[in-house]
């Protein structure tokens, strides 16, 4: 009979059966080291183990982990050091009965330290692939897989990025962010037809990438790696610190700053010019002439939610009129469209209830007009109040009579939003969503920026209370802060507001912990898998914290968020967290082009539709994109969506006097200074080291002049394209830009 092992950790509730192999083999010392290296403090050996070759970390006398470079079924025949290619600190060649590994190892040691392993695999025969183990494993000073004691903070949801963030305690070998660069992986996918859904994750102490692999069953799939040709089967980054931040803002921030360190390192995909001015004008038509667009109620014109269907209700109409009333001031324009919507407003005001509801009196007996979704009673009130804070007299009106309603609700729920309940009695219809067993978890931060804005247009100290509370209520939530990304966002924004009124440096700090949970639902990889090679999905984030698509508006409404957050910071922001939220509304601009059903290819759009019809011929957006290639548009044509175009037209599209063209920027412009009739001077405050898109777009008939663009140093920048009605320039996302024209 076999001896039983003692495990040393007693919070483990078993180890699999690759855990104690390893064990055995650290334990038993009949690894062979092939090779070895050291980053800053950290030390490296690449050894030969039964069947897998590995790469053993150690900080001396704190601890380590074991990371899996090749599994090797029957065991390794032969490894080789080659020359490394620049860059690069260890090349081997790693053969077996299954053919030959390409294990590529680099190592950074500025600022913060980096590991970066890259392994392609060509197959000596046509490979099926029924099962790859997980390849990281904590290690205490022993070398001890099951020694070891740790928390995971985060792993991947769905095919959103493949990370895992985590902290070893005992010892005190500190906190690493583990990366997957799942872009590498597109041939694997499409060879294995397998989606990295979860991939990265696990089980303490196994952790890191599962490979995913084709289901077994009786008959399983015959999907095989092609034989001679290599394929990528891990690329992974590993980000390191020294000590382990237990304190949520503190880890919090730690995760945005060691993801940036990633970010840092990945081959982007380039961006495109999107000419969001254009679509505004069709999206503008299609709202005012399309019978689909919109209905009558009580002598008054509502838009529908989507394509010729669902009723009206306020989160749908102030969703267009916010946006529809910055094109206007952005254009000079009038559009009588507009005052159609806002002449029908007040008919969701309740004076009985003392509040906007959600639908209109004679909604139809299909719904419960007294049901409302936590977040759906502030996000109107959001937007009446950035109208009411631009100078709305109806939207102040509107948002100054419900407002109170809203802090009850507050204070019914302790600051602890359910999912649904009744507006009539505060009944909870549905308490928490089933994936996770929570409420709507950051319907505190939309509060607290509309008690913000209440602050602002009334100065009453009670509404700069109410924000503080609902943001303090939240605290603890760390990873599971996210519900519904924008509704993240706006936390951030808020939290970042309060800072800048109260000069509290905790909600400066607690901006970082929605931050975190906002990118740890983000898609920091570029899918090809199936319908996804039709349009782009880099940086895109799941709109819910279980859905498995990104919608439209969170996306561009997160796109708003942003660029009060980014206005209140100031030089003390994060660098990372600068960075990536910069890079994420510049991706956005580009990604949302894809939501429109005109640029996408027909065969892919979803045929069963949950709302409505999709119809192409409408400068409408679809709801929901999948980063997984899904088909598109299966719950439907957004009407309230629609806003998207407008929003990022009026950010990105810069009205230049007396110039035959307009100014398009990708990146926020933060500042800028008429420095002659001839001349502009700009400042971006992007990711240092990222780029920006700057473009002049002509506007009416004259030709676009003669253009020299410098940055600040003196430096001629050149166009990347030039054509008669546009020059576009790749510039420094950070500095001054000075932009002159003949």
């Amino acid at each position: 009979m076999a001896a039983t092992l003692e495990l040393d950790n007693p919070d483990l509730a078993g180890v699999s059966p690759l855990t104690l192999a390893l064990r055995a083999q650290l334990a038993g010392k009949t690894l062979v080291t092939h090779a070895s290296f050291t980053f800053g403090d950290l030390t490296g050996e690449v050894c030969e183990g039964r069947d897998s070759l590995w790469a053993i970390l150690r900080r001396p006398g704190l601890g380590g982990l074991a990371l899996r470079l090749a599994f090797a079924p029957g065991g390794i025949d032969k490894v080789a050091i080659r020359r490394p290619k620049a860059g690069e600190t260890l090349r081997l060649s790693v053969v077996s009965a299954i053919g030959e590994h390409v294990v590529v190892i680099r190592t950074d040691r500025m600022d913060l330290q980096r590991l970066r392993t890259t392994i392609a695999l060509i197959p000596a025969v046509p490979l099926l692939v029924p099962y790859l183990p997980r390849d990281l494993y904590p290690l205490d000073a022993h070398d001890d897989p099951a020694g070891a004691v740790g928390v995971v903070e985060a792993g991947q949801r769905g095919v959103n990025s493949g990370l895992l963030y985590f902290h070893i305690d005992e010892p005190g070998f500190g906190s690493v962010l583990y990366f997957q660069n799942l872009t590498a992986m597109n041939d694997y996918y499409r060879a294995t037809g397998t989606k990295p859904d979860g991939a990265v994750g696990g089980e303490w102490p196994e952790l890191g990438y599962l490979p995913p692999t084709p289901p077994q069953s009786g008959t399983p799939p015959i999907d095989p790696l092609p034989a001679g040709k290599p394929v990528t089967v891990s690329d992974a980054i590993l980000v390191f610190r020294d000590s382990a931040a237990t304190e949520e803002s503190d880890s919090a921030r730690r995760f945005v700053q060691m993801l940036g360190a990633v970010y840092t390192t990945l081959d982007l995909p380039p961006v495109e010019f999107r000419d969001w001015a254009e679509r505004s004008q069709r999206t503008l038509a299609d709202l005012a002439n399309s019978p689909k667009a919109t209905i009558k109620h009580y002598g008054h014109r509502y838009a529908h939610p989507y394509t010729a269907s669902e009723y009206p209700d306020s989160m749908v109409q102030m969703a267009l009129i916010a946006p529809m009333h910055d094109y206007a001031r952005w254009s000079g324009t009038d559009i009588p469209l507009l005052a159609e919507f806002e002449a029908g407003l007040g008919k969701f005001y309740d004076p009985k209830l003392k509040s906007m509801r959600r639908y209109l009196p004679n909604v139809g007996d299909d719904k419960d007009k007294n049901a409302v979704d936590s977040w759906y009673l502030y996000h109107p009130l959001m937007n009446l109040g950035r109208l009411a804070i631009a100078g709305n007299q109806t939207a102040r009106s509107l948002f100054e009579r419900s407002i109170d309603f809203g802090i009850k609700a507050a204070h019914h729920f302790n600051y602890k939003w359910p999912i649904q309940y009744k507006v009539t009695d505060f009944s909870v219809i549905t308490d928490v969503a089933g994936a996770d067993g929570q409420g709507q978890t950051d319907v505190g931060g939309m509060y607290a920026w509309v008690m913000l804005q209440a602050y602002e247009l009334s100065r009453e100290e009670r509404f700069l209370h109410e924000a503080q509370a609902a943001i303090d209520a939240a605290r603890g939530m760390r990873f599971s802060l996210n519900y519904q990304a924008n509704l993240t966002a706006w936390g951030a924004a808020a939290c970042m507001r309060l800072w800048r009124i109260t000069n509290v440096e905790r909600y400066r700090l607690q901006s970082y912990v929605y931050l975190a949970s906002f990118f740890h639902n983000s898609a920091i990889w570029e899918s090809e898998i199936d319908n996804a090679r039709y349009y782009r999905n880099f940086l895109g984030v799941t709109c819910l914290q279980d859905a498995p698509y990104m919608a439209i508006y969170e996306c561009f409404d997160s796109f708003a968020a942003f660029e009060y957050y980014l206005r209140d910071s100031g030089p003390e922001l994060e660098p990372a967290a600068r960075m990536l939220i910069s890079e994420y509304c510049k991706y956005a601009l580009d990604r949302a082009w894809f939501y429109y059903p005109d640029a996408l290819p027909k065969q892919m759009l979803a045929d069963d539709i949950r709302n409505g019809h999709i119809d192409c011929d409408l400068s409408f957006p679809l709801e929901d994109l999948y980063v997984g290639g899904e088909p598109a548009g299966q719950v439907g044509q957004e009407i309230y969506g629609a806003g998207a175009a407008l929003v990022f037209a009026t950010r990105s599209f810069h009205i230049v006097d007396d110039a035959p063209f307009r100014l398009f920027c990708d990146h926020f412009i933060l500042s800028h200074e008429r420095t002659n009739s001839r001349a502009l001077s700009i400042s971006l405050d992007g990711g240092e080291n990222c780029t920006a898109m700057l473009s002049l777009v002509r506007n009416g008939r004259a030709a676009l002049p003669s253009v020299t663009v410098r940055t600040a140093g003196g430096d001629v920048l050149r166009p990347r394209h030039s054509k008669a009605d546009r020059i576009d320039y790749i510039v420094p996302a950070s500095g001054r830009l000075l932009l002159g024209w003949e």
